[in-house]
């Protein structure tokens, strides 16, 4: 099937940044502060004292997409506890002398255990800290930011919520994808498609109804699934989609074919997590993935 690949060609310097921050592998895992005197003592902060735990969305990946409030928060916190796709320009925002602690999760690699990382939180407010857990994207749309919210508010300590842009709609700005449209797309849907158990738990047929925009999280490892399940209840076969891997990032590429040509052009551009799947009419408007699409981003013909 005829599909595109889209490129960014913008670039990223590193140079004179702390090793630390070039190689995420190269920081320490979390490990609780050891005791010290006087500290079987002293009673955790009560609410509204003391430490204090803001759930901090950090966008799509542009810096330049960060709220103000997020920022404001960052330069003031003293402990951050970061995700997998919180980017280096991001983590430069954080005072030197704030405590860090990478959480981040990869297919098969998380760096800390859920349950571990409620627990860092509450730890780390009960020592009377001003906590940003930065996640990116919003805390609250597929970033278990609901249940950090309910462990640290079980603990007796104060939690504030602080939205950032999801990656759909940083997404579908970075592309020229509208999500929604008058003549194609009256429903938006986001699901997260993420495996468990080699299949996909989701309602087929209500992801298959027409004029809507289905827009997938986690799902590039289940693709295949998820595009022979949307064929099987009704959607057709030639429904635009597309890929996005890295949106609003200088790594961001993707592809644009149909609901039954998208796994085969992913492969053949070796397109990877973390990615985006967009599913719908919305796909196909004119001058989507191209003249409506920031000029960092080039339309490239592809074979296929």
């Amino acid at each position: 099937m005829p599909h595109a690949l889209l490129q960014s060609h913008a670039a990223v310097s590193v140079a004179g940044l702390p090793s630390r921050l070039r190689n995420r592998s190269s920081l320490a895992p979390y490990r609780p502060r050891a005791s010290r005197p006087g500290d079987a003592a002293a009673p955790c902060r009560p609410a509204g004292e003391g430490g204090k735990v803001w759930l901090v969305g950090a966008g799509p990946g542009d810096p330049d997409l960060l709220t103000l409030k997020a920022a404001r928060l960052l330069a003031a916190a003293e402990a951050v506890v970061y995700d997998h796709l919180v980017g280096t320009d991001i983590l430069q925002m954080i005072p030197p002398a704030a405590r860090r602690v990478y959480a981040g999760k990869e297919a098969g690699n998380h760096a800390l255990p859920q349950a571990q990382i409620n627990q860092v939180l509450v730890d780390l407010a009960r020592e009377g800290l001003q906590v940003v857990r930065l996640k990116g994207g919003d805390p609250f749309i597929f970033g278990r930011g609901g249940e950090e919210m309910q462990a640290v508010t079980a603990a007796g300590l104060p939690c504030e919520i602080v939205p950032g842009i999801t990656a759909a709609a940083g997404a579908a700005a970075a592309t020229g994808i509208p999500l929604t449209h008058r003549e194609h797309a009256q429903t938006l849907v986001f699901a997260t498609g993420h495996l468990k158990n080699d299949s996909v738990d989701l309602d087929w047929t209500a992801l298959a109804r027409p004029k809507q925009t289905v827009v997938i999280y986690m799902g590039l490892g289940a693709l295949d699934i998820i595009c022979r399940e949307l064929a099987a209840h009704g959607l057709p076969a030639d429904t635009p989609a597309a890929v996005i891997h890295a949106a609003t990032t200088p790594q961001q590429c993707g592809v644009h074919s149909t609901l039954a040509g998208l796994p085969g052009a992913v492969r053949e551009a070796g397109i990877r997590a973390p990615a985006l799947i967009v599913i719908g009419e919305v796909v196909g408007v004119e001058g989507c993935l191209a003249d409506s699409a920031p000029a960092r981003f080039e339309r490239q013909a592809a074979a296929g």
